[in-house]
């Protein structure tokens, strides 16, 4: 009867919850690497060199960097319904108004602007999830969450392909339409977000009573059962060190998921192909990367394991990485950047179901947010960098092998932290 109950409550949650935060995603991703479409026709009107494209491409993380930790903290403490609502609202606005770039000054104050808005909400999603899902389920529900991620680019490459056509409607070049058209998602589903999101397990009016109890049972001993080792103060969830070895290995993974999605359409454009083309093609690999995710995340809550889950993925990127550097034609680089999307996509939930196993409370809401911001930062460098050396150089090999040396680089450290564990007592140790 238990387990029957805790299948139905599963069921419930899942289906309520899942679908739509996927969605949630899903319009934020779109509006996050929208950009590396509009760059194939934007770059040639306002004259964006790859450096100064690169550079405003990534300058986005450094808006997220600096207000995802107090975002994150705020979410804890008013409530996910809220706070989301608010961050949605406010990133569509402001992905609307890129549609008025003038120059490289006001591409890059706007770029900003975009990543201050958004900051908060991924791993605000990732805190929320902590609330609803026991740990064991928890990298699963997770992937199912982060297969928005390459959803957006395999339903958004075509989409931004084809709006990119209507160049010159109303006098507005077809860049600008994309910026628009694709922001006002974020804008309604937020005014939907307030009526539809339930905070916590307690106010879950959509559950039986008996499913709403077995429901806060469950995560109130889970939480009494970390309480012991857990860190639940916010300095203890931003000083721990742990934390920011997270951080560093999340930095080799989002450098690569960023370089897919800023510069994966200029990569491919540059065997010759129209921007349409070019949408449906971007669409390949991440359309592989959905079900790899899934299985991958699913196979590692079914062993438990988490370290070599994150390793192996984070290698597969960088050799994807550098065979399409090597690339010569359309089908090997679209062979190379599946790799690369396959990895990039399956070692994030495993990643992620580590840190709420040692903290909780306003520690989870910091550490989470930590983790995201610091980790993010690649989101700046892998990008820049990229455009930096194909300023110099003409060519993406050089980029796109130092993005790989990067997700190595988070291999290793990932098998350091596992190594420092080993010996510990604490929920973290059993990742391993």
């Amino acid at each position: 009867m238990a387990g029957e109950l805790e299948t139905r409550v599963l069921r419930k949650i899942t289906l309520r919850i899942v679908p739509f935060i996927m969605l949630l995603y899903f319009v934020a991703f779109i509006d996050r690497v929208n950009i590396g479409f509009a760059a194939l026709t934007m770059n040639k009107d306002l004259g964006f060199s790859p450096a100064v494209f690169g550079f405003g491409a990534g300058i986005f993380f450094w808006g997220y960097f600096l207000f995802e930790v107090p975002s994150n903290v705020i979410l804890h403490k008013v409530g996910a319904r809220i706070w989301i609502a608010r961050v949605m609202i406010s990133w569509g606005l402001v992905s609307a108004a890129m549609a008025f770039v003038q120059g490289a000054t006001s591409f890059y104050v706007l770029r900003f602007l975009l990543g201050a808005a958004e900051a908060g909400f991924f791993p605000g999603i990732i805190l929320y999830l902590s609330y609803w899902f026991p740990a064991r389920q928890r990298a699963a529900v997770t992937a199912l969450f982060m297969a928005a991620a390459p959803l957006s680019t395999v339903l958004g490459s075509p989409l931004s392909g084809a709006l990119l056509q209507i160049d010159g409607w109303l006098g507005f070049k077809g860049w600008q339409w994309l910026f628009v058209l694709e922001a006002l998602p974020a804008v309604l589903l937020g005014l939907v977000v307030l009526g539809f999101l339930t905070d916590r397990p307690e106010q879950a009016k959509w559950l039986g009573d008996e499913e709403r109890n077995w429901l806060v049972r469950t995560m109130n001993a889970e939480n009494t059962d970390k309480a012991a080792t857990a860190s639940h103060s916010l300095w203890a969830g931003l000083a721990d060190l742990r934390v920011l070895a997270l951080a560093l290995v999340y930095f080799g993974t989002s450098a690569g998921l960023y370089t897919l999605g800023v510069w994966a359409p200029q990569i491919i454009k540059q065997f010759g192909l129209s921007a349409l083309e070019v949408g449906f093609l971007n669409a390949v690999p991440p359309t592989v990367a959905v079900v790899a995710m899934i299985v991958w995340a699913r196979h590692s809550d079914r062993t438990g394991e988490r370290t070599w889950h994150v390793v192996l993925a984070c290698l597969l990127s960088a050799v994807g990485l550098s065979f399409a550097g090597m690339a010569t034609g359309v089908a090997a680089v679209l062979a190379a950047l599946t790799l690369v999307n396959i990895g990039i996509s399956s070692s994030k939930p495993p990643l992620w179901s580590v840190p709420t196993l040692f903290l909780s409370g306003p520690a989870a809401a910091a550490g989470i947010a930590t983790i995201n911001s610091i980790g993010n930062l690649g989101g700046f460098v892998g990008p820049a960098m990229i455009g930096w050396i194909k300023d110099r150089t003409g060519s993406f090999v050089g980029g796109l092998y130092f993005v790989g040396a990067l997700l190595v680089l988070s291999a290793v450290l990932t098998l350091l932290l596992s190594r420092s564990q080993s010996g510990r007592t604490e929920p973290a140790a059993q990742t391993h």
